[in-house]
Formats: structure tokens, C-alpha cells, sequence
């Protein structure tokens, strides 16, 4: 396991900076986990006065997710001309105006669902600037477990999602507070996010990359809560990694994108999301009390069950982060955590075909045996699929283009994550648990896909990502923090020329 080094309040300020602007996750888990348990509430049918569960928990569940693949997929131009802070204020404002619209008792549906498609626009965006934002500032020994905190998050709002859906649906009344409180509490972690980030130093490397380098270096000094030699290396390596970039494109162009080395990336971030969303564990998150419905019968037990389901994500998926992250190599932990998730997925569905239904909503032995499963299967997401996304796709780009590329990333999973909440409801009535088995085909292919096509990246540098990508901006850093470590002479602001002896100043006038 890497040792992280420099101060301890250097660290402090690191974990502190990546797990707060993790805050985005978080929205984005109670978000997820508070739908279907609303969508349960009889409160929330009797105000909006519908008949047909199915098409309602379908629409309410993907019009968010095409505000949010709309706004992931356009939100770059203005992180890249305003930076990552402005563009997460504003991705908050957006979102709180949503949560607003949607708890205003309108009994109408429509108004409703422009709440949540104008909350998807603040979501989609917030999801997509923080794994840069979060990548460009973490220590490249620990930026797996930081990027990795967007899942742990998202499992902590998801599971306080659970248990207040479970507490309003035991303890109140059915009345227009029981289902409104679950969805306006949205509202915290927005203003926690949009107000506190203003107290956050903007990123070292879009700094560097407007040439405002003053700032860059006063940040980095912030963030390490250092200034020595392995500081002034580092920011070395950023200066000389943003010159070889910029000497290597010589100037921004669309088709920059398409040169072998960026277009694989762009690949794998496109595939590593449609494979987080393909393992069908994003579906149980939405949809859990439907899911478990089908395995232990209907009453308030599926809502329990659901909220024991997203206590156990949230505590797995923290001990891989805290434990695991930045001890495991990417790529096997992926492959091998499709291929066993696959497993589960065929086990449930022949327990559950080959075992008699619950009857009168009482649980039989064998329902709570799939449900166990269903269990193992999560832990083995919060331990592969869940955390891993997220750090991969901020780190494989180099800085001219993370804006774009973890947009399209990020992107990705919101359209699945459309695409599969659309459907699911369909396929639950339809196929019952015979859907389990759709995800676990798609589950080995995704193995196979990884074990052929991934690059590992653990504990590489993200200037070091030009070289494993074979990229025309690929430089030795190793020679390049040597040279600056050993040469008293090279001042800090100063560009080390990778192809000769030679140093130039290009400090900001």
C-alpha cells in the first residue's frame, strides 16, 4: 500500500477537500434511494391522484437522469472557462430550485416532473465536475480512495434515504407531510455542497491551465499544507505535463479527442460507466422494495429489508475504501467482481423459480435465502463496480481534456441509468425474477470486456497517464521530479524542457 507522505495536516486537508466534495455523491445516492419508497407511500399516490404504478415510478425515475445526462454531458464549457467551484455553485442552485418545484403541493404530476428534470440538470452536472475537481487536488497515493468516496456517499444517502422513507411510512400519518419531507430534505447536503465549497481552493491543475500559476501554486501549498522540495516537484510535473501537452496538440482542436490515445480513453470511460450500470445494482437501488417484493412477499417488510439493504452498502463499500482501495489493482478487482456478482444473480433466480411463493406477504425460507444472496451480491458491487468509476475516469485523461472526457463518462451513466430505470419497472412486471438473469449475462460480458481492454492505473501519477497511454504529450516524469529534486537552480514557476538539459522560467507576469 502506498504511504502517503508530507504533513498531517497536508493529509487532513486532503481527505477533508475529497470527501466534502463527495458531498455531490451523496446527493446523487438519496436521490436514487428516496424514489421508491415514495413512489410506496399511499400518501403521495392520494395527492397526485394516479392509477398506473408502473408508468409514474418510470417516468419520476428517468426524466431525472435525462436532465442529468443532458446537463453531465454539457456542463465542461463552463467548468473549463469558470472552474470547478463556480460550476458546482451553479449545479446546486439548479438542483435546490428542483427540490423546491417538486415539493410544492401542486397535486400535479407534470409540475412535479419539472422539478425533477430541472433538479437532474443540478444533479447531472455536480456528478460530473466533482471526480474531476476531486482528482486534480488528491495526492496520487490516496486519489483512488478520495474518487472512490463518490460511492461511499452515494451508499450513505442512499441508506438515510431507506431509513427515513421507512420512518415516515411507520410514523406518520398519510398526509402531504409523510411523502414531502423525504424529498425536501434534499435541500441540506445542496446548500451544505453550494455554500461550502465557497471555502475550498480552486483546482491546482485548472489554475495551471489558465496560466494563472500564482494561484495554482498558493492552492497546491493549501491542499499539501507544504511548501518543501517534493511540493515544488509536483508542481513541476504539472507545469511541464500542461507544456508537453500544449507543445504535443499545439493549441485545442475537436479532433484532439479522436488521436488514438484520448479516443481509447474515451472508450473506457464510456464502457466503465455502461458497465456500472449494466451489473443491475443501480436498479436495486432505485427500485429495492420492488425487487424484494418479488422474493419475500408485499407489507412494510420490503421497505425494512430495503433499508437493511442500503445500511449494508454503505458499511461494505466503506471498508473497501478505507482498507482496500489502494491496495487492490483496478482491473482484477473489476473482472472478478463481475464474474461473481453473475453467479449470485443465477442463483436467486433459480432458488426463486424453484421454490414456492410467498404466501399472505409472509416470508419463506428460501425468499430469505435469495434475499441473503441479493446481499453478497451488493457487498461484491460496493467492493468493485460501485467505488471504481468514478477515480478511473478522472485520472485517465490528461488536463487539457478531463473536462470533456469525465463528462462523457459521467455522462454514460446517466444515460443507462435512464435507459435501465425506464425499463425495470417493465421488466419486474414482465419477466419477475427472471430479470436477474438479464443482468448477470450482461455482468460476464463486462468481465470479459475488462479483462481484454482495461489499463490498470493504482497509484500512477495523472501526468504519468500520457505514458500508459502512449500518448504524443508523454514525458518521464521520474526524470523530471529528479532533475527539479537535485537542481537547487529550478525555481518553482520554472517549465523543465523534457528533451533537453535545459530549463526555461514561464511564470505569470
Amino acid at each position: 500500500m502506498a504511504k502517503l507522505g508530507g504533513t498531517r495536516k497536508g493529509a487532513f486537508r486532503a481527505y477533508f477537500f475529497g470527501f466534502f466534495i463527495c458531498t455531490a455523491g451523496f446527493l446523487f445516492g438519496y436521490d436514487t434511494g428516496i424514489v421508491g419508497g415514495v413512489l410506496t407511500l399511499k400518501s403521495y399516490k392520494k395527492d397526485f391522484g394516479y392509477t398506473d404504478n408502473t408508468t409514474v415510478s418510470a417516468v419520476m425515475v428517468s426524466i431525472q437522469n435525462v436532465g442529468a445526462f443532458i446537463a453531465a454531458l454539457g456542463v465542461f464549457p463552463l467548468s473549463e472557462r469558470y472552474g470547478r467551484k463556480k460550476a458546482i455553485m451553479a449545479a446546486m442552485a439548479f438542483f435546490s430550485i428542483g427540490v423546491i418545484l417538486q415539493v410544492i403541493p401542486s397535486h400535479s404530476l407534470p409540475c412535479f416532473y419539472i422539478g425533477r428534470f430541472i433538479a437532474g440538470l443540478g444533479l447531472g452536472s455536480a456528478t460530473a465536475v466533482a471526480p474531476s475537481y476531486n482528482a486534480e487536488m488528491a495526492p496520487k497515493e490516496i486519489r483512488g480512495k478520495l474518487g472512490s468516496g463518490m460511492q461511499w456517499l452515494f451508499a450513505l444517502g442512499v441508506m438515510v434515504s431507506y431509513w427515513i422513507d421507512y420512518g415516515v411510512s411507520i410514523g406518520l400519518p398519510a398526509t402531504y407531510t409523510q411523502w414531502a419531507i423525504p424529498v425536501g430534505l434534499q435541500l441540506v447536503p445542496a446548500a451544505v455542497l453550494g455554500l461550502g465549497v465557497l471555502t475550498q481552493p480552486e483546482s491546482v491543475r485548472w489554475l495551471a491551465k489558465k496560466g494563472r500559476y500564482d494561484e495554482a501554486w498558493q492552492s497546491l501549498i493549501w491542499i499539501r499544507a507544504d511548501d518543501g522540495p517534493e511540493v515544488k516537484a509536483e508542481f513541476n510535473e504539472i507545469k511541464t505535463g500542461l507544456a508537453e501537452e500544449l507543445r504535443a496538440t499545439e493549441g485545442f482542436k475537436s479532433r484532439e479527442l479522436l488521436e488514438p490515445a484520448n479516443r481509447y480513453r474515451l472508450i473506457l470511460a464510456v464502457g466503465i460507466f455502461l458497465g456500472q450500470q449494466c451489473t443491475g445494482m443501480t436498479a436495486l437501488a432505485y427500485f429495492g422494495p420492488q425487487f424484494f417484493k418479488l422474493l419475500v412477499g408485499g407489507g412494510s417488510q420490503d421497505l425494512l429489508i430495503t433499508g437493511l439493504f442500503g445500511a449494508e452498502k454503505f458499511l461494505t463499500v466503506g471498508t473497501y475504501i478505507l482498507f482496500f482501495s489502494e491496495t487492490w489493482n483496478r482491473k482484477p478487482t473489476l473482472y472478478i467482481a463481475a464474474i461473481l456478482m453473475a453467479l449470485c444473480f443465477f442463483v436467486v433466480t433459480i432458488v426463486n423459480k424453484t421454490t414456492a411463493p410467498p404466501v399472505n406477504n409472509q416470508a419463506t425460507s428460501a425468499g430469505i435465502a435469495t434475499v441473503a444472496m441479493i446481499f453478497l451480491t451488493n457487498s461484491i458491487y460496493q467492493f468493485s463496480w460501485g467505488p471504481l468509476p468514478w477515480p478511473y475516469v478522472a485520472e485517465i485523461f490528461p488536463s487539457r481534456i478531463r473536462e470533456v472526457g469525465t463528462s462523457v463518462g459521467v455522462s454514460t451513466q446517466w444515460l443507462f441509468n435512464f435507459l435501465f430505470s425506464l425499463t425495470t419497472p417493465y421488466m419486474i412486471k414482465s419477466w419477475g425474477s427472471y430479470v436477474f438473469i438479464f443482468y448477470a449475462i450482461l455482468d460476464l460480458a463486462m468481465a470479459l470486456l475488462v479483462f481484454v481492454f482495461l489499463k490498470e492505473t493504482k497509484g500512477v501519477s495523472l501526468e504519468e497517464m500520457e505514458t500508459i497511454f502512449n500518448s504524443k504529450a508523454a514525458f518521464d516524469v521520474h526524470e523530471v521530479r529528479k532533475r527539479v529534486l537535485e537542481d537547487d537552480a529550478i525555481d518553482v514557476f520554472d517549465v523543465v524542457d523534457v528533451r533537453g538539459g535545459k530549463h526555461e522560467a514561464d511564470r505569470e507576469s
